[in-house]
């Protein structure tokens, strides 16, 4: 008898942690929205500081800085540069993503040399993000 109750309660675990990295995002969480379909996606609208690093064959890019405005309109979103840098002026479409329950479905960064397909994840809470393209370019974003 112990030996069923544990197997159901191993059972009973297995499937909630399942469910739960199946849709970590829940109605009414901090930074998220429902969208119209029912489901519950990151709400990443506003202005972030971005930190961008260049590395492998576009090491000699550096660093920089700038503030992105990421507009969000469903599950699809661009990020705008707030401001002139070194490489790129204020207005510059920086990120074009779309997202889904697991965070990113897609993602784009975009440059003065073409877009970077990339990967991306966000923090639990909505309030960082990391994108980067795995050869070239990584760019932070933290929630202003």
């Amino acid at each position: 008898m112990k030996k069923i109750i544990i197997a159901l309660l191993l059972g009973f675990v297995f499937a909630a942690v399942q469910a739960q990295m199946d849709n970590p995002l829940k109605k009414g969480m901090p930074n998220t929205v429902t969208l119209s379909n029912g489901e519950v996606v990151y709400d990443l609208n506003g202005e972030w500081n971005s930190f961008v690093e260049a590395y492998g064959p576009w090491k000699q890019y550096g660093t920089h800085r700038n503030i992105i405005k990421i507009t969000q309109t469903g599950s699809s979103f661009v990020g705008i540069l707030m401001m002139d840098d070194e490489w790129y002026s204020k207005g510059w479409v920086s990120i074009r993503a779309e997202l889904d329950k697991s965070g990113f479905k897609k993602v784009e960064m975009m440059t003065n040399l073409g877009t970077l397909e990339s990967k991306g994840q966000i923090s639990n809470d909505g309030n960082k993000i990391i994108i980067d393209n795995g050869e070239k370019r990584r760019m932070t974003l933290t929630r202003k």
